[in-house]
């Protein structure tokens, strides 16, 4: 079954549920996401950034090539980031390392639906999936990744 946030279309072109007026951005950055670990800080902000992009391509009305392109960058990002994160989990003995990693296969099988489903015009880029995301990594760095970076500094000690 398809995710909630998972909008389908006839006509590709369709964007739903403009996000605010003023051309503020779902996706940014606060200094209270940051993990302690530098180089994961570093992929997060660019997650929120390609995450943003994605919000202001939405937002902007552009056409499903940009979109497309956008999404995939983010999608990519989001799979190096995930096995950088994975091979630090896995260095340092995380016993959470099986859990995690379930969590960013879920996610990962998920964007990656929606990204085909995009590209064959069967679904459309809308404020319920930016909103998803939005959540999913506020949620999954402030809880899943802040506990990595716990045990890392409790080994470091």
């Amino acid at each position: 079954m398809a995710p909630g946030w998972l909008l389908r279309s006839n006509n590709s072109h369709t964007l739903s549920g403009r996000a605010d007026t003023f051309g503020m951005s779902l996706f940014k950055w606060k200094d209270e996401y940051l993990v302690g670990q530098p180089e994961i800080d570093n992929q997060h902000k660019r997650l929120f950034q390609l995450a943003d992009e994605l919000h202001t391509a939405m937002t902007a009305g552009k056409g499903k090539d940009v979109m497309l392109k956008t999404l995939g960058d983010l999608i990519d990002y989001t799979k190096r980031h995930f096995a950088a994160e994975e091979a630090l989990m896995l260095r340092s003995k995380y016993p959470g390392y099986p859990e995690h990693k379930a969590f960013h296969d879920k996610l990962t099988a998920q964007v990656v639906q929606f990204q085909t489903e995009f590209a064959a015009g069967k679904s459309i880029v809308s404020i319920q999936l930016l909103q998803f995301l939005k959540d999913w990594l506020q949620h999954h760095i402030a809880e899943t990744d802040r506990k990595i970076a716990v045990y890392l500094s409790h080994q470091a000690a």
